[in-house]
C-alpha cells in the first residue's frame, strides 16, 4: 500500500487547501472548532457555499452532479476540510440516501430527489431506530399496510438527529409480520415532514442541544411509487446504507484536526503557573491518543485502497466505526481532563475561564453516545466476527 500522493494529487490538495482559506468564512470556522452548534441556516449557507464550487455531493458519479473525484481525492478533500476547521456538509441525503437511491432507486425517483439533494433544497432525516429498536433494527414495528395507491404508516421512530429540521425522511417499515424479521422489512420515502399525521417531539440530549427526536406516524399516507426497490428489500438496503454511514462515523480527518488543536491547548495554557504539555501525565495522554489515531488512520488507507480498487465497503467499515468512536471518546475526554475545574460546568451559559475550554465537557457529553449510534460497538463487535472471521 503506498500512502504517498502523487504530483497530480499534490496539486489537487494545494487548490482545495486554498478554496477553503478563500471561502471558509471565520465565525462559521470559530464556531466548529469550539464544538458549538450550528444553526439551520448557516448548515444550509454552508452547504450551498460548498455545492457552488461544486465540493457538496463529492462522492457521486458525474451523471448525479459528482465532481468525477478518485477515493485518495475524495480522503484528501476531506482532510483539507478538517484541517481548515471547516465544518462537514451535513446532509443525510448526501452521505447516505444518495448512493441507496443511485443502487435502488427508480429511475423516476432519480430524477425527483437526486437533483434536491444536490442544490440544498432538501433536508433528509433518517427513521430508522425505534424505542425497543435500536441496534437490533430487526424488531422493529413501525407499520406500512398497502392501501390503494398508498401505504398507511403507523408507529414511531427516536433519535431522529434534526428531524426538526428536515422536510423529508427515508423509513424503515415492516410491510410483512408473517415471515422472518428481516424479510418484512421495506425502505420507504416520505415526502413532507409536515403532512397530516406526524408529531416531532424534541429530546435535549446530555450536552443540553436539541439535535434529536421522536417522530409519531399517524395514519401517514405516502404514495407507493415512494418504495424503494422492493418490498421486503429494506434489511438489504438497510445495510448497504449503513456501510456509507459508518464508514463517516469514523471521523478520521476531524480526529486529526481535534488532536492538533488540543496540542496547541496544551502548549498555549498553564495550570499553577505551568504549562500543560510540561506535565508528564498529559504527555503521556497525547502520545498515546496519536498512537490510537494513527492506528485507525493507516486502517483508514487499507479501507481507502479497497475502495480504489473498486470494492465497496464492506465489514471494515465496523472496524473504522469501532476505532473511530472510541477515538473520538478517548479525545474528548483528554480535554476535560485538560480543562480541570473549568470542566465542570456542563454547559456553556456563564463559563468564566478559557475560551479552549468552553465547550469540552458539553462535546464530551454528547460523544458518550458516539459509540452507540450508526450501531453499537458491541454489534459491531459480532459483524466483525461474522464477516471477518467466519464466527457464527
Amino acid at each position: 500500500m503506498n500512502i504517498d500522493y502523487s504530483p497530480e494529487e499534490l496539486e489537487f490538495q494545494q487548490e482545495v487547501r486554498a478554496w477553503f482559506k478563500e471561502n471558509l468564512p471565520e465565525d462559521l470556522k470559530q464556531k466548529n472548532m469550539r464544538g458549538e452548534m450550528l444553526t439551520r441556516e448557516e448548515i444550509i449557507s454552508w452547504q450551498k457555499l460548498l455545492g457552488s464550487a461544486g465540493y457538496l455531493v463529492v462522492s457521486w458519479p458525474p451523471e448525479h452532479g459528482g465532481p468525477d473525484w478518485n477515493a485518495t481525492q475524495r480522503y484528501i478533500f476531506d482532510a483539507e476540510r478538517a484541517a481548515a476547521g471547516a465544518p462537514v456538509g451535513f446532509s443525510m441525503g448526501i452521505i447516505m440516501l444518495g448512493p441507496v437511491l443511485m443502487a435502488f432507486g427508480s429511475p423516476e425517483q432519480k430524477e425527483k430527489y437526486l437533483p434536491k439533494i444536490e442544490s440544498a433544497e432538501d433536508w433528509w432525516c433518517q427513521g430508522y431506530s425505534e424505542p425497543g429498536a435500536g441496534s437490533d433494527l430487526a424488531s422493529l414495528k413501525t407499520q406500512a399496510v398497502l392501501d390503494g395507491d398508498d401505504y398507511v404508516i403507523n408507529g414511531t421512530k427516536i433519535w431522529t438527529t434534526y428531524g426538526h429540521y428536515a422536510n423529508r425522511c427515508f423509513c424503515l417499515v415492516r410491510t410483512d409480520n408473517e415471515c422472518k424479521p428481516q424479510a418484512g422489512i421495506s425502505f420507504i420515502l416520505i415526502d413532507d415532514m409536515s403532512a397530516p399525521g406526524i408529531e416531532i417531539q424534541p429530546i435535549v440530549s446530555i450536552d443540553g442541544e436539541h439535535h434529536l427526536n421522536q417522530v409519531f406516524f399517524d395514519n401517514v399516507r405516502v404514495p407507493k411509487e415512494n418504495l424503494v426497490g422492493q418490498e421486503g428489500q429494506g434489511w438489504t438496503i438497510a445495510k448497504y446504507l449503513l456501510t456509507h454511514e459508518r464508514t463517516t462515523i469514523a471521523g478520521v480527518a476531524d480526529s486529526k484536526l481535534n488532536l492538533a488543536n488540543i496540542k496547541r491547548i496544551a502548549a498555549e495554557n498553564e495550570v499553577d503557573g505551568k504549562a500543560l504539555i510540561d506535565d508528564e501525565q498529559t504527555r503521556l495522554d497525547i502520545a498515546q491518543a496519536e498512537i490510537n489515531l494513527m492506528q485507525l488512520e493507516f486502517t483508514n488507507f487499507r479501507t481507502l485502497a479497497d475502495t480504489a480498487a473498486g470494492r465497496a465497503p464492506g465489514p471494515e467499515s465496523s472496524l473504522l466505526k469501532i476505532k473511530g468512536t472510541d477515538t473520538q471518546q478517548e479525545l474528548s475526554e483528554l480535554k476535560v481532563k485538560m480543562a480541570g475545574y473549568y470542566a465542570f460546568p456542563w454547559h456553556t451559559e456563564g463559563f468564566v475561564g478559557p475560551e479552549d475550554f468552553a465547550y469540552a465537557t458539553q462535546t464530551y457529553n454528547f460523544l458518550r453516545a458516539s459509540t452507540i449510534y450508526g450501531g453499537s460497538t458491541e454489534v459491531q463487535k459480532n459483524v466483525v466476527a461474522k464477516m471477518l472471521l467466519g464466527l457464527r
